[in-house]
């Protein structure tokens, strides 16, 4: 049941989990109804991959999952209720980067588990490439979310505006690249870093997903 992997996720969850259930409850006591309700939003949404992974069966491998939900705490709970937007200038490029590279990794894999694992369904640069095309995509949707909180809501997440945005976008560019070519590699025998590691992790974890893959 979904649980009992809540209770096998790794320390740096279960940490994380227990900072959000602490700040609710000062949250509470203080009346910080703001700061309640970031707290319930960041662990609600730290377990979405559960759910999905779940009803997909997909087994998301405790590295992945790690990740995903350190990512969304440092965006939503430190980056907006902590503010730590405004207090480290490159906290906002540190996720954009993060976020491109993780989505590059995703996209590729995804592509990869459409061809069931099939390496030769496409050329390696190719599966790279839709990858890359994947993550940039995404990082263009938030920003004209972005754009749109700002306009209807009179926030201020564009920060700069254009400034902000492109410079979101090229970061954006450089993680997605980063991602694809660490799958590039991957299908080529080679190593990109600690990356490639991610890539076998997961495909070794789901291998009923890569049906035709071989080494």
């Amino acid at each position: 049941m979904w649980y009992k992997r809540l209770r096998r996720q790794p320390l740096v969850v279960q940490v994380i989990w227990a900072v959000l259930a602490v700040a609710f409850l000062a949250a509470l006591v203080e009346f910080r109804w703001s700061l309640a309700f970031v707290s319930v939003a960041t662990f609600g949404l730290s377990l979405l991959p559960v759910f999905f992974t779940q009803r997909f069966g997909i087994r998301l491998p405790t590295s992945f999952f790690a990740a995903i939900v350190v990512f969304v705490f440092a965006t939503i709970f430190l980056g907006e209720a902590m503010d730590f937007y405004n207090r480290f200038w490159w906290w906002d490029i540190a996720l954009h980067g993060g976020s491109a590279l993780g989505f590059g990794l995703i996209g590729f894999l995804f592509m990869l588990m459409l061809f069931e694992g099939d390496r030769y369904a496409a050329p390696p640069w190719a599966v790279a490439f839709m990858g890359f095309c994947f993550a940039l995509s995404i990082g263009a949707l938030w920003e004209i979310f972005e754009f749109a909180m700002d306009q209807t809501f009179g926030t201020n997440m564009q920060k700069s505006g254009l400034m902000d945005t492109m410079g979101d976008l090229i970061v954006d560019t450089i993680g997605a690249a980063i991602g694809a070519m660490s799958g590039f590699a991957y299908l080529k025998g080679k190593e990109l870093g600690g990356l490639t590691f991610f890539i076998k992790d997961f495909i070794q974890r789901n291998r009923h997903k890569f049906r035709r893959f071989r080494r």
